[in-house]
């Protein structure tokens, strides 16, 4: 058995998707999977991750070749909406080439059971197998001489309070929100980690960050051994987010050992439970209570919890599921 990881031409390092295939990489060397990333080499099975047209060429050129297909249905609807420009508009007619791409698949893995809900509601009749996209433990632990380094780049005291977000600069990633929640509390310096293209940025979020207020920062794009010495010199992560398939940044922040607060919305329903291994918030207000509350210690520490939602996700579990589904498709005898 060999298994054709395609992950078309997508940015393997600045992507959700990107950083679910170098996971997927990894999970199987340690299930001991043989995999490619080669087209011309032999193999078995094809596990598809993008949803490019170039991936729909791709399945049909495996089908032919009489190849299992396997699709990785990390987009949905529901997450295209509110983050590029023109992307409501688009949204529709994306659902549909999603559900034309997806119903080619012998097996569809998708993040989490919430996205599984989703992709029934679509009426596609394909199994449909929920696979977190994993977290690299042996990486992502807290490195408390990398948070220091990250403070002394951007000239943070100790004494500062210092709360950072990741994610595209999109309004579904709640920017708005974190630029609102910086204005609020000019006592704390906020930081956001990723891009957008300006091109692909809306009105409203470009105008928002035109004014941001001066305690927040926007280093744009960094790489993962400086994001893991953000998590560790900050104060609170938090993840204002309206809509996830998953959020590979929050396993990040919770792999670390970071005091988190994420939005209460249904995708966390299940997995995260508020003051349990993580705080909710449902909206600006009470992402400011939880904030003030966590800077004060008025709230109890709940890393040790969350890092136990990372650990039950770490790669070495995923590829050995990975491998189990990979054999049953080969079996045709679906899990």
């Amino acid at each position: 058995m060999k298994v054709f990881l395609y992950k078309g031409k997508i940015d393997v390092d600045k992507s959700g998707v990107g950083k679910a295939v170098k996971h997927q990489e990894k999970a199987l060397s340690l299930a001991k999977v043989p995999y490619t990333l080669n087209e011309k080499d032999d193999w078995d099975i094809i596990h598809v991750n993008t949803i490019f047209p170039t991936s729909l060429v791709m399945v049909n050129k495996a089908k032919a070749k009489g190849k299992k297909v396997i699709i990785h249905a990390h987009s949905t609807e529901e997450d295209i909406k509110n983050s590029f420009l023109f992307s409501n508009m688009a949204a529709p007619a994306l659902k549909q080439w999603l559900k034309l791409l997806y119903m080619q698949a012998d097996v569809l893995l998708t993040p989490t059971p919430y996205s599984k809900k989703i992709l029934e509601s679509y009426g596609i009749d394909k199994e449909i197998i929920p696979v977190s996209n994993g977290i690299d433990l042996d990486f992502w632990q807290k490195d408390s001489k990398a948070g220091k380094e990250f403070r002394d780049k951007y000239g943070f005291k100790d004494s500062d309070k210092v709360i950072i977000s990741v994610g595209l600069q999109i309004e579904r990633k709640g920017i708005l929100e974190f630029l609102e929640l910086a204005k609020r509390m000019p006592e704390y310096k906020f930081v956001w980690f990723g891009d957008m293209p300006a091109a692909l940025k809306t009105p409203k979020i470009s105008e928002a960050i035109k004014h941001k207020t001066s305690n927040v920062y926007f280093p744009g794009y960094v790489d993962s051994k400086e994001l893991k010495g953000a998590y560790s010199g900050c104060d609170i992560y938090i993840f204002p987010t309206k809509e996830e398939t998953e959020g590979i940044v929050l396993l990040e922040a919770l792999a670390t050992k970071t005091k988190a607060i994420v939005s209460d919305i249904p995708i966390y329903d299940s997995w995260l439970l508020d003051g349990i291994n993580i705080y909710k918030a449902k909206n600006v207000d009470d992402f400011e209570n939880k904030i003030k509350k966590l800077i004060n210690n008025e709230l109890p520490d709940l890393t040790e919890e969350g890092y136990k939602v990372a650990e039950e996700r770490s790669i070495k579990s995923i590829g050995r599921k990975l491998k189990k589904i990979y054999e049953k498709v080969l079996e045709k005898d679906l899990v």
